[in-house]
């Protein structure tokens, strides 16, 4: 009797087994499949080279630092595309008019369009200038909200990059309520905010800041 109630579960058992997982389906998600004749190598490392990596590779934070603004603004402006070139005329990451890039001393227009480093180069000197021409306005205002937003400097410098000094200057002194907005419909007061409070006081007010080419 015991031998027959054994050989009974031990049926029971393995038709449950092979009924359950017959049930399963294949589902195959894109980017999660490979191919069966597919050959993939795997490499481990050894507690040696893991402490070795954790002790040269440093994961770089940018925040609220003047290259996380940098990187934060040429996000906006372009998503970062070094070549784009908006409707209106407008290049690069950042997004810059010709007479701007003439302003800080840029006429090779392709030549500017093709090197990343002249295009970081142009962002910090304009943030330079930008800086000189809004001295009063970033002394005086910095620390007031206007239109629910604190304005700060490198808020009113991100401003200035959408749509000038002048522009940033009358929105300033009319409290506000002498907006601007780009071809897009971006307005300073977004850009005050969305840019508030960055650290870009090292980049120091150059009246005449122009990019230095190698």
């Amino acid at each position: 009797m015991k031998k027959y109630i054994f050989f009974i579960s031990f049926i029971s058992s393995l038709a449950l087994a092979f009924f359950g997982f017959s049930s399963f389906k294949i589902v195959k998600v894109d980017g999660f499949h490979i191919n069966y004749d597919e050959v993939i190598n795997y490499h481990v490392p050894t507690k040696g080279e893991t402490d070795k990596m954790e002790s040269v590779t440093k994961i770089p934070y940018v925040g609220k630092t003047f290259i996380g603004f940098r990187q934060a603004l040429a996000f906006r402006e372009s998503r970062g595309k070094s070549n784009l070139i908006n409707p209106f005329g407008y290049m690069g990451k950042y997004q810059f008019g010709k007479s701007t890039l003439r302003r800080i001393g840029v006429y090779d227009f392709d030549a500017f369009l093709n090197n990343v480093k002249i295009q970081d180069k142009a962002f910090t000197a304009l943030v330079a200038k930008n800086k000189w021409e809004l001295r009063k306005q970033i002394s005086t205002y910095s620390g007031r909200v206007i239109n629910g937003i604190e304005i700060t400097e490198s808020g009113i410098i991100a401003a200035a990059h959408l749509g000038g000094a002048g522009s940033v200057k009358k929105y300033l002194r009319s409290n506000g309520n002498s907006g601007f907005k780009d071809g897009f419909g971006t307005s300073l007061r977004s850009y005050m905010e969305k840019f508030a409070s960055y650290d870009i006081s090292h980049i120091k007010a150059d009246k005449n800041a122009k990019v230095k080419l190698d």
